[in-house]
């Protein structure tokens, strides 16, 4: 056996299928792509579906990857089990119609075993096989040389999906020896196969030669597959010979430098620990890896998976003592152990490290005052004998403090209480039923009513290249019913479809079109204030009357003109300022958002962390740049494969027909959009940013104005200077900073003199009570209510009185704008002799109605019963009497 890293085990295992004619397969991203049927690509196989179901073919019917993978439905057993990974590397070997079983097992026994692969000793090495795959047990008896007590029939060596391609399989199972014998001699399970730790699978061949048909039948398949799986770190394992995956060249650098950050914990002195720095690999591994490929920290989708994984590595990363953001340190390991198949991650790292960093001080900010809730509800309810821990804690925690639902319930399970499930989703439901009682009724269009969903007539928008057309009225309906003629003395406002239309109903973030309805001799018959599209797909224009309208007559579409132009000026900035954002802030900030209207474009993008003012103002330029460059703005239609190999921006998640229109501005843009724009850039005039801000987790938002809305944004703020100009007495504009400047060290200046003053102020006050020194039963004190101006003076008063060493116990008391504080002040012999200012302060605060502490000789307290300060004076020399006499 060769003593192989994970680089080399995984280019080997790769070069030796391409020596046997396969083409290899890079590995693809994890977000799966138009496969709405997955979440994560969870196996090796799952990115060559589209060929072993014919909609497409490989450029060879042989094909190898080294695929990485993400499975989470048992993210609970990562950490605790030897072998069990978020994220994982999947090594396959495929043939579509080409080769069958005895090539797949011959070149899986050659790999394994030859001298110049891995050299794995055969003797070590058995097989499983579907008890009626006569002819997989022929292969490996009378081709591989294994005697028949090493092949091993196993009744669930069939794999199969529901309806589909489906046949028998073949493990490869390797024997670590009797030193991970971990069941008797004579367990039942003590077999290649069974659960033990002894037996470790390594391969899986997958003979796929049937399909299952939806009446239950298996039908032979006219081209027979193979599929082969093995994981990487599981081989790994075996060829480093560790007792887990985690062991390995794979995990153990992030685990030494997530030791490097723990306080006083080191892997593999006690189980419990080995866990948290197991989760903590296996976590940030998936994380980083997932990052890179576009997923983003959300609560939803990928995105909560994502979360969820980062919050469950934080929370063991507090097991280890690392109370801080840790796990961005981690992402440069992770980089370095996968660069030589994986170089994206190294790549990015300071884009992935950004993301878990901000990811991780959100949850930080939350955590804390969780935890200890939860602590607390644990102590108490271990206090109280009871051993469950209720839905109503679960989701007050949830719910609050963003506490994750599956962190409490693990807390909560490893204190061993058992946990109220099916309570959270009860007050969950509640929450959810709430918030349906509470949402209010928008008032707009019913798109989705039966009179318009049965309106079939074709409408054809001419709005790319008119503003206004002749058109047929083809639909008309009022108060939700399809009628042929409107009269403006039996309904005001009507909807309509006609033929075609100028008019842009409202979609991909451009608002719709408004304007004007006039009949053939030019009588305005309405105004269209809103249109929408019908459920059907037609523009369907909102319209007040002003005469009548009647089904079948032509009428002619006038949209507003002006507002269109600034719309259109606004969508165009708009494209540019997506291409901006990409060139300052990097690939990774997206459109998440956007709203193109007359006055102002509104533009949402993924971004974690703050957008620098020198990163807006770059932004800016650059867009002003583009429209000042007069650059021709081009629209071209297009099919979606055409679009795509052209490189045309796709928004995410958004829906495209086969159909599209790419907007192309110059070579600057491309985008895919069935919005409306100008021809040329210098249509826009002048682009201008009027805000920045963040709106949620990783999602900013930027404002911007464009045309003669910038104009008047610039205007206004000129005329605003020009005020500011003369209330401090500048002649010119441009010297108006300057000036305030000048003003500030000036009012600076006066502060200081202020505060002199005071100070002058509280030393005179302070001789003033100084001198009033009281005693009682042999201490003396001083106290008085003072009119200062702060604590902050109260506590320079009691510096001068203990300089001065005037008295054995100073109380000073504060009455300010409704607010009543008190200070007290101990001397040294007065420590010493065991009294401590917190216990008179405790004393006498309630009377103001406060409470405070501090240390032995000195302490404060704030009330909100000022009235109550005399009393509080008075106080003292009977606690004194109180305390002299004990």
């Amino acid at each position: 056996m060769k003593a192989l890293s994970s680089s080399e085990t995984r280019q080997l295992f790769l070069d030796f299928f391409k020596e046997k004619g396969h083409h290899v397969e890079p590995s693809a991203s994890l977000i799966p792509v138009e496969d709405p049927t997955l979440l994560w690509i969870n196996s090796g196989v799952a990115t060559l579906k589209k060929y072993f179901d014919g909609t497409a073919v490989p450029e060879s019917p042989r094909l190898t990857n080294a695929q990485k993978s993400i499975r989470t439905n048992d993210i609970e057993n990562v950490g605790k089990t030897a072998r069990h990974h978020t994220m994982f590397e999947m090594l396959g070997n495929f043939s579509i119609g080409d080769y069958f079983k005895e090539e797949a097992i011959t070149w899986a026994w050659e790999f394994l075993t030859d001298e110049k692969w891995l050299a794995l000793d055969p003797d070590k090495l058995y097989v499983t096989v579907h008890p009626e795959d006569s002819e997989a047990r022929r292969l490996w008896q009378e081709k591989i040389g294994l005697s028949e007590d090493r092949v091993i029939d196993i009744a669930d060596n069939f794999w199969e999906i529901g309806v589909g391609p489906s046949g028998p399989n073949s493990e490869i199972f390797y024997d670590r020896g009797e030193s991970y014998n971990d069941v008797a001699e004579d367990d039942p399970e003590n077999y290649p196969g069974g659960e033990n730790e002894r037996y470790l699978e390594i391969w899986n061949l997958v003979f796929s030669e049937f399909n299952h048909t939806e009446d239950d039948t298996y039908e032979p398949l006219p081209h027979k597959n193979i599929d082969t799986g093995m994981g990487l770190e599981r081989l790994v394992s075996v060829l480093q010979d560790t007792p887990t995956n985690f062991e390995t060249d794979l995990f153990m650098p992030i685990i030494k430098a997530t030791e490097a950050l723990a306080v006083d914990k080191i892997y593999g002195e006690d189980e419990q620990v080995d866990v948290s720095f197991k989760v903590i690999a296996d976590h940030t591994r998936a994380v980083a890896f997932a990052i890179g490929d576009g997923a983003l920290p959300s609560n939803e989708g990928r995105g909560y998976v994502l979360r969820r994984l980062l919050r469950r590595a934080v929370m063991h990363g507090k097991k280890l003592g690392i109370h801080k953001p840790f796990m961005h340190q981690l992402v440069p390991v992770v980089g370095s152990i996968m660069s030589a198949h994986y170089p994206e991650v190294l790549e990015q790292k300071e884009f992935i490290s950004k993301v878990i960093k901000t990811e991780e001080e959100r949850f930080h900010e939350t955590i804390n005052d969780g935890l200890s809730i939860l602590e607390e509800v644990i102590r108490d309810l271990k206090e109280k004998a009871v051993n469950e821990l209720s839905g109503e804690v679960i989701f007050k925690l949830y719910d609050t403090y963003g506490f994750p639902v599956e962190l409490t319930e693990e807390i909560a399970e490893d204190a061993g209480l058992s946990v109220d499930h099916a309570g959270f989703e009860k007050e969950m439901e509640q929450q959810r039923e709430r918030a349906r009682q509470a949402r209010q009724e928008v008032g707009s269009m019913s798109l989705q009513s039966e009179t318009l969903l049965a309106i079939k007539e074709a409408s054809t928008f001419t709005g790319y290249d008119c503003l206004e057309n002749e058109a047929t009225l083809v639909a008309l309906v009022a108060n939700d019913e399809r009628i042929s003629e409107a009269v403006v003395s039996d309904v005001e406002e009507v909807e309509a479809i006609f033929n075609q239309t100028p008019f842009y109903a409202e979609m991909g973030g451009q608002i719709f079109d408004t304007g004007w309805i006039y009949d053939n001799e030019g009588r305005l018959v309405g105004t269209v204030d809103d249109v929408q599209k019908s459920p059907n797909g037609q523009p369907l224009h909102h319209i007040r009357l002003e005469t009548s309208l009647m089904e079948g007559q032509t009428y002619r579409l006038v949209v507003d003109h002006a507002r269109r132009r600034a719309v259109i000026k606004n969508h165009t900035a708009t494209h540019l300022l997506h291409q901006a954002l990409k060139d300052v802030l990097g690939e990774h900030a997206n459109q998440a958002g956007s709203l193109v209207t007359p006055d102002y474009l509104r533009f949402d993008f993924t971004h974690f962390g703050q957008v620098t003012k020198e990163e807006l103002e770059k932004m800016e330029s650059i867009v002003n740049q583009k429209i000042w460059q007069q650059l021709p703005v081009v629209t071209v239609e297009t099919d979606i494969e055409t679009a795509k190999e052209m490189g045309a921006m796709a928004l995410f998640g958004e829906k495209y027909g086969q159909n599209v229109r790419v907007v192309k501005v110059s070579d600057y843009s491309l985008e895919l959009c069935g919005g409306v724009h100008v021809g040329n850039t210098s249509e826009i005039g002048v682009f201008k940013l009027i805000s920045e801000s963040g709106i949620g987790a990783g999602v900013r938002r930027i404002e911007a104005v464009t045309g003669e809305k910038a104009y008047q944004y610039l205007v206004e703020r000129e005329n605003a200077l020009k005020v500011t100009a003369e209330l401090v007495k500048s002649k010119r504009i441009l010297e108006v900073p300057q000036k305030v400047i000048a003003l500030q060290e000036q009012l600076k200046k006066a502060q200081k003199e202020n505060e002199q003053l005071l100070a002058k102020m509280a030393n005179q006050e302070a001789g003033a009570i100084f001198n009033d020194v009281a005693s009682e039963s042999g201490i003396t004190y001083v106290a008085k209510e003072v009119a200062v101006k702060d604590m902050n003076q109260l506590r320079q008063l009691a510096d001068q009185w203990k300089q001065k060493a005037v008295s054995d116990i100073l109380v000073l008391g504060l009455v300010n704008e409704g607010k009543a504080n008190l200070l007290v002040a101990m001397s040294d012999d007065m420590v010493k002799k065991g009294y401590k200012a917190g216990d008179l302060i405790k004393a006498i605060a309630p009377m103001i109605n406060g409470g405070g502490g501090g240390r032995p000789d000195m302490a404060q307290a704030g009330g909100k019963k000022p009235e109550g300060m005399s009393e509080a004076i008075a106080a003292v020399p009977v606690w004194i009497s109180e305390i002299a006499s004990v």
